[in-house]
């Protein structure tokens, strides 16, 4: 019977360390299951596709819209996978923390005259072995945790992404209608030219038009390097470089939803659906389960059963004698009762209960905001549609009539061509701000901190100049 017993004891502390393993891979799956249903489909198109192969295919499918650009995103981003191995280091924790902790051998050998003594140690940390248990579904629960960030993290990704695409698209469109409104400006600088030369205009009527001109150029250069930069942006968001940088966009942004849903209780729908939330209060209770393991190791930390063999050889004689017995190694705890590491845990488990508190105002506070960000910016956004937009087209349209009938001056129709352009690149800076809205309240509903809200930027006109004259 003791022979079995000796031979049982290892053979399940093997069996314990073996069953514990890392399994990132099945990690990741619960992300993308947390994350799907708040940004779309996570995977690669096919199963069995490489990474670079699913990009490709997504690439070749046209003009990039945005949900395309989030799984590009998703699937391809380097800094994003950089942040998801977060994961990995803590499945890599957990299964550590579900491992015993090795036993100790020691030997030495001490001499004395003809003496020779040989002290043999093996030694085991029980306590470790008793609260492994614990330490294991706390190493668990760290990593639940570490899931729901991991999942933030690829939400806002996502998030930031479409912000980016919508973003690149507008500004590549306001660079297109500039040009056109540099056309426009040419041809009045080239008539202002002309007549001023033959002495039917001033030289300050001549002025102006060429400034305008020159402001309108200011104008087109700043809009193609912004729209340079924002698809670069989106490049960086996707991962791409090399030949897969050269996607293609599509020329304008989506159209206007005819209505906006009706959205109720969003302040509840966020404290029940965003995983910040959720993530403050798994840790608020992670906390207090964790107190009574620092209560009942405060006061005793050390606990090692040992077997010790010693064996004194007395050369002179030829004689030798063995010892042998059990050692055990405890903590007195004389001085340190652990109160200060209990009273520790206590502050830790306040501080996350306020950290639930300040989370939950956050999140009211955010979705708040960003539902009335989403509402603004839409009706801007009609409004330059149905009434800005409409009316700038017909006063141009009228001037064309006028001037054909020579009731208006050439200057008088390149003015109001120019301010037709620029109230459709308002036009479109509104359009614009309504997506990023749109994504933002999406964010902060479901998902997480939307960060840095957009606000509203079609007041800041990208032609101005172009209406003044």
């Amino acid at each position: 019977m003791k022979t079995h017993t000796r031979a049982v004891a290892p053979l399940a502390l093997a069996i314990l360390a073996g069953c514990t393993t890392v399994s990132p891979d099945a990690l990741r799956a619960d992300v993308d299951r947390l994350a799907q249903v708040r940004v779309g489909e996570v995977a690669p198109a096919r199963p069995g596709q490489s990474r670079s192969e699913a990009v490709q295919a997504l690439l070749s499918e046209g003009p990039l819209d945005a949900p395309t650009a989030v799984r590009v995103a998703l699937l391809n981003s380097q800094s994003l996978q950089a942040s998801l191995t977060t994961l990995e280091i803590s499945e890599a924790e957990r299964v550590q923390a579900g491992i015993p902790a090795n036993p100790l051998l020691a030997v030495s050998r001490l001499r004395e005259d003809q003496f020779v003594e040989i002290e043999r140690l093996i030694s085991f940390n029980v306590l470790n072995l008793l609260t492994l248990p614990w330490r294991t579904r706390f190493a668990g629960q760290q990593t639940e945790l570490a899931k729901l960030q991991a999942a933030q993290a690829l939400i806002q990704h996502a998030a930031n992404t479409r912000k980016a695409w919508f973003n690149a698209v507008a500004a590549q469109q306001t660079a297109n209608y500039l040009r056109d409104a540099k056309e426009a400006a040419e041809a009045g600088g080239e008539l202002a030219r002309r007549m001023a030369k033959v002495g039917n205009w001033s030289r300050l009527q001549q002025a102006r038009e060429q400034a305008t001109l020159a402001d309108i150029a200011a104008q087109l250069a700043r809009a193609q390097q912004s729209a340079v930069a924002e698809r670069e942006k989106l490049t960086r968001l996707m991962g791409l470089w090399g030949a897969q940088a050269q996607y293609t966009l599509p020329e304008r942004l989506p159209d206007l939803p005819g209505e906006l849903p009706q959205r109720a209780d969003i302040e509840a729908q966020a404290l029940r659906e965003r995983l910040d939330v959720r993530a403050a209060k798994d840790e608020a209770r992670y906390v207090a389960d964790s107190l009574g393991f620092t209560r009942v190791t405060g006061a005793i930390n050390v606990l090692e059963l040992g077997y010790q063999r010693n064996t004194t050889f007395d050369h002179a004689s030829g004689h030798k004698e063995t010892a042998r017995g059990p050692e055990v190694e405890i903590t007195l705890p004389l001085f340190d009762w652990g109160q200060g590491r209990a009273a520790r845990a206590e502050a830790t488990y306040r501080q996350a209960l306020y950290k639930v508190g300040a989370v939950a105002v956050q999140a009211r506070s955010e979705v708040r905001e960003s539902w009335h960000g989403w509402r603004t910016s839409y009706d801007v956004a009609r409004h330059y549609r149905d009434e800005i937009v409409p009316l700038r087209k017909f006063i141009n349209d009228e001037t064309v009539l006028r001037y054909n009938g020579m009731l208006s001056s050439v200057w008088e129709l390149l003015a109001e061509a120019r301010n037709h352009i620029a109230a459709v690149n308002n036009s479109i800076a509104a359009q614009r701000d309504f997506w990023i809205a749109d994504t933002d309240l999406t964010t902060a509903l479901t998902g997480t901190s939307p960060g840095t809200l957009a606000t509203l930027g079609a007041a800041a006109q990208p032609a101005a100049a172009a209406q003044g004259h």
